[in-house]
């Protein structure tokens, strides 16, 4: 700001002093309340970051989304805990994947991928971003233009005729609470994740697999399974999943579609924070954040938001239900492999605190409800068409059973086979082969159906 007396010097009116004054009238007097909304610890330090936050947020156009505070959070949060990978935890890891790797070519007909990382907490954060900021934007949006106008209505009469430039900043303010809201949970998720692709989903860049020693030390706390076995499973899980998706391209872009369509179709209505009554109050970030916590600001799914759904709980119970199959033929030397499929299974029905808080920030867990189903389905259809027929599936979506083909697994593999046919794949197959009879002539010997002339 300039001086009104001398344009071209700066005015030391303490500027920064009024814009921290229209935060603290935004929330009832506390300065402290955007920190502790946001999820930030309550110290001066942490003030100041969000202030700035806000500040670049507010700078940025409408519509667009700054994501760099998720970055920096989810990156502290995920370091928190963090301990140095030692020589024995990069060994053991790269000495999984070559095993896996190994027993992998025998029991599909994907060859699995040549590497394998192995990561930290924070780099597992910092390189999965991107993945989850592409499935969160929409909501962000949403989430913000809500709460600014919720914010808006509940301010007194006079201040809101007087609002003027501050909108942008309330917006900046309502973004930066989803924003920093998603960087907490995927630090979280940095916490628990045993793997790049553990959720089914490929969220590091180029499907790259990836094994995380310190989480996987922490799950093979109780198994009393030797931590050597417990990391080759999951090595094998990993690359399983790598190869799939490699040798299925189509598969990352119809899954990532139908959860981005389902994300978009997620429209924050004001009614909704209106219809929480006294539980919400507008005007306290701290209140909002945990109404975005809890998922209650998420509407009732849409008739198209439940068929994406359909769709994605689909895939995802077969792509686990096949690596659970070919995982388990792949690891059948391992002494102690069924307590460790066991264990794994049982992980991914309860799922983290991290993932459930995922889940309400845009209202979408992914844990398949039909994994048993799928799993038991791919099992009998190995029996049947063997693993390279088993494979082969993948090659179209429309090869894939259905809904109802996981209720009927002997029905898919009849159709698999190619048992079951239509009247018209059958007269079409005779037609080709020159088996069908010709067609009746008229009796008069004209040809066609014209009629016959007096």
């Amino acid at each position: 700001m300039v001086s009104p007396e001398n344009p071209s010097e700066p005015q030391d009116d303490g500027s920064d002093d009024e814009f921290q004054r229209l935060l603290k009238q935004l929330l009832s007097g506390d300065s402290e309340g955007l920190a502790k909304a946001a999820g930030l610890p309550i110290d001066q330090n942490a003030i100041a970051s969000i202030i700035a936050s806000i500040q670049q947020a507010a700078a940025t156009p409408p519509g667009q989304v700054d994501w760099s505070q998720a970055r920096e959070r989810a990156q502290q949060v995920a370091h928190a805990a963090e301990v140095v990978l030692t020589d024995d935890d990069r060994t053991r890891a790269s000495n999984a994947f070559d095993i896996a790797r190994l027993w992998l070519s025998e029991a599909t007909a994907f060859e699995p991928v040549s590497t394998g990382r192995v990561m930290s907490r924070t780099e597992w954060a910092r390189e999965t971003l991107p993945f989850w900021q592409q499935l969160c934007e929409p909501v962000a949006g949403s989430v913000a233009e809500a709460l600014l106008e919720a914010l808006r209505s509940n301010l007194p009469e006079e201040m809101r005729a007087s609002l003027g430039q501050a909108v942008q900043v309330m917006r900046a303010m309502a973004t930066t609470v989803f924003v920093v809201q998603l960087g907490q949970v995927v630090g979280q998720l940095a916490a628990e994740t045993v793997s790049a692709n553990e959720i089914g989903i490929p969220a590091m860049p180029d499907n790259e697999p990836a094994l995380l020693p310190q989480n996987i030390h922490e799950f093979s706390q109780g198994l009393e399974v030797p931590v050597e076995e417990i990391t080759i499973f999951l090595a094998t899980r990993e690359l399983a999943h790598v190869a799939l998706f490699r040798h299925a391209p189509w598969l990352t872009s119809e899954l990532t579609s139908a959860i981005t369509s389902y994300a978009r179709g997620i429209q924050i209505d004001v009614s909704r924070i209106e219809s929480l009554g006294g539980e919400i109050d507008p005007s306290d970030l701290d209140s909002l954040r945990g109404a975005v916590q809890r998922g209650e600001l998420i509407p009732p799914r849409t008739d198209d938001q439940n068929a994406a759904l359909a769709r994605i709980e689909l895939l995802l119970a077969l792509i686990e239900g096949w690596v659970d199959t070919v995982t388990g033929a792949a690891v059948r030397r391992l002494p102690k492999g069924a307590a460790v499929a066991e264990a794994v299974t049982r992980r991914r029905a309860i799922g983290g605190p991290a993932e459930h808080a995922f889940g309400t920030l845009i209202g979408l867990e992914f844990r398949p409800r039909q994994l048993r189903k799928a799993a038991a389905l791919w099992s009998k259809v190995t029996d049947a068409l063997g693993s390279a027929d088993r494979d082969a599936i993948w090659q179209h979506p429309d090869l894939l059973p259905t809904t109802d083909e996981l209720d009927a697994p002997e029905a898919f593999i009849s159709r698999a086979r190619g048992d079951e046919q239509t009247d018209f794949d059958r007269d079409l197959a005779r037609l080709l082969e020159g088996d069908l009879p010709d067609s009746p002539k008229p009796d008069d010997g004209s040809e066609g159906d014209a009629p016959k002339q007096d």
